[in-house]
């Protein structure tokens, strides 16, 4: 009886922790879906738009790799649960196209997994909620501890850093960061 108890048990132990790993994955594409829609409403409407009625957070940008095929929306605000959804918008740094240095964040795992394959040279779209869109081009990366990043958002030039959690391989979640520096080409008339 024992023999049969435990392969069982292992295998019903497996099996619940793929159907995690699986939900995470699965509700961070399902919300781009419903993210993206939100994001063409507020180019069209001016407004911010909710992706669902109890969100706490809105979509703000899309930013794009087109040589990768990436694209993800990024929401407002890079609290646990917004990253959950998507990129957030790092609190208290500019606007991708203003003064400074805009910085957004995200899960190595799902919306930010593209960073491993992005290199120097890389240009990188930054469209935001009122339509307007931002190149930038990949002129470094590094990794940081995420206690001595020294971004200063508030530098001059116009530049982006895209953080993630560093090495991408990593069942846990360690103190180094993986960051994108980019600096700003040039600015696209509106998408809208």
């Amino acid at each position: 009886m024992p023999r049969v108890i435990l392969p069982l048990l292992l295998a019903v132990i497996g099996l619940i922790l793929f159907g995690q790993g699986a939900y995470i994955h699965a509700k961070a594409l399902v919300a781009q879906v419903l993210l993206e829609r939100a994001f063409e409403k507020s180019i069209v409407t001016g407004r911010e738009t909710k992706p669902w009625s109890w969100a706490d957070t809105w979509p703000v940008a899309r930013i794009e790799v087109t040589r990768l095929r990436a694209s993800t929306i990024v929401l407002a605000g890079s609290s646990g649960q917004a990253l959950a959804f998507g990129p957030g918008h790092v609190e208290r740094t500019p606007d991708a196209g203003e003064r400074g240095v805009a910085v957004y964040s995200a899960h190595r795992d799902t919306h930010f997994a593209f960073l491993k394959n992005v290199v120097v040279g890389d240009p990188i779209d930054v469209t935001r909620q009122d339509g307007r869109t931002f190149r930038y081009r990949v002129d470094a990366t590094s990794i940081v501890r995420f206690d001595a990043s020294g971004i200063d958002p508030f530098v001059d030039g116009h530049r982006l850093v895209l953080s993630t959690c560093w090495p991408f391989d990593a069942m846990t979640q360690g103190p180094e960061r993986y960051l994108v520096h980019a600096t700003m080409v040039e600015a696209a008339a509106d998408s809208r």
